[in-house]
């Protein structure tokens, strides 16, 4: 289970939004650009898609899971 830290909040996956920095328990983060319901045709599974211009990143998820959100 991952910890709250300092501007961090856990949270379902579900209620991420759009612009949303995610980090997830390994500790990978990204800025939600995009949000891919039904990753690789999976139900239960969403992709998270950071696209910018220094950086495009995919990181699926587990729909019913939680993750921490950092708000601006």
């Amino acid at each position: 289970m991952m910890n709250a830290v300092a501007g961090w909040t856990q949270v379902p996956v579900t209620e991420v939004k759009l612009g949303d920095r995610v980090r997830v328990a390994s500790g990978q983060e990204v800025l939600v650009s995009r949000i891919e319901p039904r990753f690789m045709g999976i139900d239960t599974m969403v992709a998270f898609i950071e696209d910018t211009p220094t950086r495009w990143f995919k990181m699926p998820v587990p729909q019913s899971g939680e993750v921490e959100v950092q708000r601006a």
